[in-house]
């Protein structure tokens, strides 16, 4: 007969499948919803092989998880102190690596980093690599990513790839192991050191965020210390005004889009060459009804104008970022006639 194993006798994997399995169902499914697809078959596994586990082992484990979380105090997860964790049980290079990794695209497995990867970016990389890889990575990211990322490759070398992965059939482990080897050592850590983000980048999405007189504050005190560094974020940054340099058919993208509520009070405190612009693309009954409601709001707190026209330029900027709309217009993108 088996002999019951002791608490000292169980791994961490099965530890942790008894103290999930004490917490009842419910619980346990929730867990197992959060955890990555690895780590559930490991858990899993460990599970179907625990066998008859006693009562005084189940209740010796708990105690012992309650006494760790009891002791551990205020936790801080952060880079520095993950990587003293690290260096103290994985050699310097490796540590590096894995530091740049968690630093790159975000993501919990390297598909779904290469997944957050801009497709001009990764199309550029796998151009140089072998059909068959580009074949494996474009078949385990996303369909709509490995649709944007096929149409960058050259004509020619993306029917080959598309080929490929026609014939595919299931990918073997250790190919794919490979194939992640190679893209973690030669693309994802060179991709981590070269996307640092600019300084005057991120100070300009900041300063999109602060109200309009706090904007001003900013910028002028700066202005004082750094005029360069000043004039590199106002030119950066992207404001309610900045809307008069979308096209008309843009700004119906937009209008479509905008929350029709947060409309009439962003216009209420805008130029009147913006507002006319507004007007301009919509029907007559439409544009009538919003100057009724314009009207309508009598005064109004700067405040709430404010917010109102940060909402509107927010959902600019996520139409942006999905290719619906251009917010990129200037003196250098005028047509000339």
């Amino acid at each position: 007969m088996a002999r019951t194993p002791e608490t000292r006798d169980l791994n961490g994997p099965q530890k942790a499948a008894v103290l999930m399995l004490a917490m009842g169902e419910e619980h346990c499914a929730r867990l197992l919803n959060l955890m990555h697809e690895d780590e559930i078959k490991e858990v899993s596994s460990a599970m179907a092989q625990l066998g008859s586990i006693r009562a005084d082992v189940v209740e010796h484990l708990c105690q012992q998880f309650s006494e760790s979380m009891g002791t551990a105090g205020t936790l801080v997860g952060n880079f520095e102190s993950t990587e003293r964790l690290l260096q103290k049980s994985l050699p310097r290079e490796r540590v590096g690596q894995i530091m740049e990794e968690i630093r790159g695209p975000a993501g919990r497995t390297m598909w779904d980093k290469l997944g957050n990867v801009n497709e001009a970016v990764l199309a550029n990389y796998l151009k140089n690599e072998y059909p068959q890889t580009v074949a494996v990575v474009l078949s385990k990211v996303r369909p709509d990513h490995a649709a944007r990322v096929l149409t960058l490759l050259p004509e020619s070398f993306a029917m080959e790839v598309v080929m490929r992965m026609l014939r595919m059939e299931s990918i073997q482990r250790d190919v794919l192991d490979g194939v992640e080897r190679t893209l973690r050592a030669e693309f994802m850590s060179n991709l981590a050191r070269s996307t640092r983000r600019d300084a005057h980048e991120m100070m300009a999405d900041i300063f999109n965020n602060l109200d309009r007189q706090a904007e001003t504050r900013f910028i002028a005190a700066l202005e004082e210390r750094n005029r360069e560094a000043a004039e590199r974020i106002k030119a950066l940054m992207f404001t309610f005004d900045d809307l008069s340099r979308l096209t008309a058919p843009s700004l119906q993208v937009l209008l479509r889009s905008v929350d029709k509520e947060k409309l009439p009070l962003a216009l209420k405190g805008a130029s009147e060459k913006l507002r006319d612009m507004f007007f301009k693309c919509l029907s007559e009954r439409a544009g009538k009804m919003l100057q009724e409601d314009i009207d309508s709001l009598g005064p109004v707190k700067l405040r709430d104008v404010d917010e109102a026209q940060a909402s509107i330029v927010l959902a600019a900027k996520e139409l942006a970022q999905t290719g619906e709309l251009d917010i990129g217009g200037g003196k250098d993108d005028e047509m000339v006639y």
